[in-house]
This record gives C-alpha cells, structure tokens and sequence, in this order.
C-alpha cells in the first residue's frame, strides 16, 4: 500500500471557478494531494454576488466563516453567518452563499465522503450568472438519478455508496 505524503498546496496554485459565481477555489483534493475521503478549499465572493444554490447528494458539507458577512439560506431559509462561525450543511440540504456586506467574504469549505464520481457531488438548483452554459454537473447527476429534494424528503438515487 501506498503511504500518503503530506503536501501544502498555496492559494495561488488553484485555479479560479466562477461557474456557480464567486471563486470557489478546491485547494486539497484527490487530483491535487490524492485524498480519499473528502476535499477542501476556499470560496472569494465578493460584495453582493452569491454562490448559486446547489446540493451535494453524497456529501456533508462543513462551511467556516474566514472574513466578511453572509447570508446562507439552507432549503430556502435564509441565515446570518459571520466571521468565526462553522455550519453543518448536511447532504441533500438546497444551499446557497451570498455576501450582504461591503467587503471580500471567505469561507473554508470540506465535503466528505467523495462521490463515487466527481460529477456526481454536486446538483446546480439554479441558474447562476457566470455559469458555463452547460449545466453538465446537473446533468450528470440527473441521469444518475438524483433529483432536487421534494418535501423534505431525500431525493431518489441510483448507484449510491452507503
């Protein structure tokens, strides 16, 4: 067996992902330092943009406030989130980011368990600004069938690990 190496990996080496809006940025990843049970980085978004409501149906989401003030609204609901506050949004719960105050906000991000695949992990509920055009991820996940959640209950999936 392998033994897995540590790795720093600077903000600066990561690409930028507008797709969603604001700049979500995977720092620590299968791809980048071979993790095998989740990923993490961090999320720019600016004053008034927002990061497009979306659900990860394989995945908790763990979300820490780095600086700036956000409005987080959780299956519709919105919620304040400052600076040094953590979040548990647990898997299939509609989310989305949007930044009420003057000033660049950021969050640090972790989801785990990885999906059985990457395309699968995440489900667009909405049509943001910025987005590719494609909707490929939302796609994907539909033909995998995960759907959006329907009162309050789980969504149906095909191929799930549980």
């Amino acid at each position: 067996m392998l033994k897995q190496r540590p790795r720093i990996v600077d903000l600066s080496e990561t690409e930028p992902n507008r797709r969603r809006g604001g700049d979500l940025r995977a720092m620590l990843t299968p791809a980048t330092v071979g993790s095998t049970s989740g990923f993490m980085g961090l999320a720019l978004v600016q004053p008034g943009d927002r990061i497009g409501e979306h659900y990860h149906p394989y995945s908790e989401e763990f979300v820490y406030v780095v600086s700036g003030a956000l409005e987080v609204d959780l299956d519709g609901e919105p919620h304040p989130l400052k600076v040094d506050q953590g979040l548990l949004i647990p898997p299939y719960m509609r989310h989305r980011f949007r930044n009420v105050g003057d000033v660049e906000a950021r969050l640090v991000f972790h989801l785990g368990p990885l999906a059985p695949r990457p395309d699968l992990g995440h489900v667009d509920t909405e049509d943001t600004s910025g987005t590719d055009g494609t909707g490929a991820i939302a796609a994907h996940a539909k033909a995998a069938g995960a759907k959006a959640p329907d009162n309050g209950q789980p969504p149906e999936r095909s191929g799930a690990i549980t």
